[in-house]
């Protein structure tokens, strides 16, 4: 079992803790705010043909832009990084609806994701300057909380904008600008060093990243592709557009739930284990997913979903800040970013597969049950290097 160190935070107000999550929320913003209209959406701007680019090629902003975004939060600050990129989100957002050209349209969703870039990576390395050891784990699984969260408020939101008039939605990245008056009314400018924290220095190597990233990457493949295939499948048992939307936000409040336990989770069997435990949920909930022909299994597989996504996305924000020195903590949680998009833009391609969705559960089933193993495996490693460990120290005390 893994403790995490009960270290203390640094002082940071209730609106400045608010603040950190709701930026979080401009992550899964981007692309909510053109999905519950898509179709008119699209039509008006002329993109009718790729409509489902106006959500996808964010993600593929953020895996570009990422690296650079890490650089910069190196570079000048995250607190600064943040600015630039609320700003430029609230900008780049609204311009979507006053362009013609399909060519300017795709270009500004690209660089609204790199917007979105620098204001994940940014927000989460704020969190990490100012929260550490359990309280950092508890923040970041709020921060998954509020990811989810946001997901649920803003489809809402933006269905009721886009049945009054289609540009409507787009008003909603102005949120941007209202968290960039609150980052500098309530966040200080200035968090405090670990040594004005009276903590010990950061002894961070940055070794074993790789695993991690796998794990994003893997994480947001297997949840996004019940979220890519699932309303076809619902809408053919006779569901409607809103009840769909109910289901999948059912899975964000899965999801929420299962967050909100994390920390005492990954404290009862460690981080190594919370791994695999979340691919085996995400395995179970494909498996039910293509088995199923009525909506309890569905919602049985929702469950599910939600639970995989509760244990894998905050967990690989933490382990990536535990791991990673404070110098290059922007550039390993760009990194990070990216892997989490990959995934999600990898699973925007099921559509052109051929085939019953049924079968792409399956084989995405197989793939979770692949990954379940081979993090058990590294859980087993790193077991039973310890259980030899211990022996050899006793031996050279006696």
């Amino acid at each position: 079992m893994v403790e995490i160190p009960k270290t203390s935070s640094a002082s940071l107000s209730s609106r400045g803790r608010f603040t950190l999550l709701a930026v979080a929320c401009l992550t899964i913003m981007v692309g909510t705010v053109v999905a519950p209209g898509l179709a008119i959406i699209s039509s008006a701007l002329g993109v009718s043909t790729h409509a489902s680019w106006l959500i996808t090629l964010p993600a593929l902003g953020v895996i570009l832009f990422a690296p650079l975004a890490g650089r910069l939060i190196d570079h000048i600050g995250p607190y600064s990084a943040l600015q630039m990129g609320l700003v430029g989100y609230g900008l780049l957002g609204v311009a979507g609806a006053m362009l013609q050209s399909p060519m300017l349209v795709f270009a500004d969703r690209v660089l609204l994701g790199g917007a979105t870039a620098v204001v994940m990576v940014s927000g989460t390395s704020l969190i990490s300057h100012w929260y550490r050891g359990q309280e950092r784990l508890k923040m970041l699984a709020q921060q998954g909380m509020a990811i989810e969260l946001g997901g649920v408020l803003f489809l809402l939101t933006a269905g009721i904008l886009a049945g009054i008039g289609w540009y409507w939605p787009f008003a909603i990245y102005l949120l941007a600008w209202v968290m960039l008056w609150m980052l500098r009314t309530w966040v200080p400018s200035r968090a405090p060093s670990d040594e004005e924290a009276g903590l010990a220095a950061d002894t961070a190597s940055g070794a074993g990243m790789g695993r991690v990233y796998l794990a994003a990457l893997a994480a947001m493949m297997l949840f996004f592709t019940p979220i890519v295939l699932i309303p076809l499948e619902l809408s053919s048992m006779g569901m409607r557009e809103a009840e769909i939307g109910f289901f999948l936000a059912a899975i964000a409040l899965v999801a929420v739930a299962t967050a909100m336990m994390l920390p005492r989770i990954v404290g009862l069997i460690g981080e190594n284990m919370t791994l695999p435990l979340a691919f085996a949920s995400f395995t179970a909930s494909l498996i039910l997913f293509g088995m199923a022909e009525d909506i309890r299994v569905m919602s049985l597989g929702a469950l599910f979903s939600g639970i995989g996504f509760g244990l894998s996305i905050p967990l690989v924000n933490h382990m990536t800040v535990e791991r990673t020195p404070a110098a290059r903590r922007g550039r390993n949680l760009a990194y990070l970013s990216m892997a989490i998009f990959s995934g999600q833009f990898l699973t925007s391609l099921l559509e052109f597969l051929p085939g019953q969705a049924a079968l792409v559960f399956i084989v995405m089933s197989v793939l979770g049950g692949a990954f379940t193993l081979i993090y058990l495996l590294i859980w087993w490693q790193e077991r039973l290097g310890k259980d030899i460990a211990v022996p050899t120290k006793s031996r050279k005390k006696a």
